[in-house]
């Protein structure tokens, strides 16, 4: 396992984390229908939390001597694929849905890999935003049935 892997990983995590950010803001601001109080709300919740994420996971990097992505080139190109634009309250939870499930997934990864480079204080940042997106998981597919 090189520093190299395992911050790439983080890396990757800031930017996924970043494009997830970006996209709840906007479902923030363009929700509409009757669970709009309560989506406009809960998407402000999770945007806010993604958001001060980014500073800590980014410093997390630097801490490791690895530079965070500084640009918006770099952010789109190591947070993976765009979601597909949606326009209703259910497609914008669902997309939310699809999204957290993939970050989580990435996490995983990015766990083991901690763990793996004996990177203690990164694997616990990783689990603590695991545990923060499986909650979001919970109350999104909650809400679905």
């Amino acid at each position: 396992m090189t520093a190299t892997a395992h911050t790439d990983s983080l890396t990757r995590i800031l930017a996924r984390t970043f494009r997830l950010y970006v996209q709840t803001h906007g479902y923030h601001w363009n929700v509409e229908g009757p669970e709009f109080r309560q989506l406009h709300g809960f998407f402000e919740e999770q945007y806010q939390e993604l958001w001060n994420s980014l500073d800590e996971i980014a410093e997390r990097l630097r801490s490791l001597g690895a530079y965070a992505p500084a640009s918006l080139a770099e952010f789109l190109t190591l947070g993976g694929e765009e979601a597909a634009p949606a326009q209703s309250a259910a497609a914008m939870v669902d997309a939310l849905i699809a999204g957290h499930d993939a970050l989580a997934a990435e996490l995983r990864a990015a766990i083991a890999t901690a763990q793996e480079a004996g990177d203690e204080p990164s694997a616990g940042l990783l689990t603590d935003r695991l545990a923060w997106h499986e909650q979001q998981l919970w109350m999104m597919k909650a809400s679905r049935k």
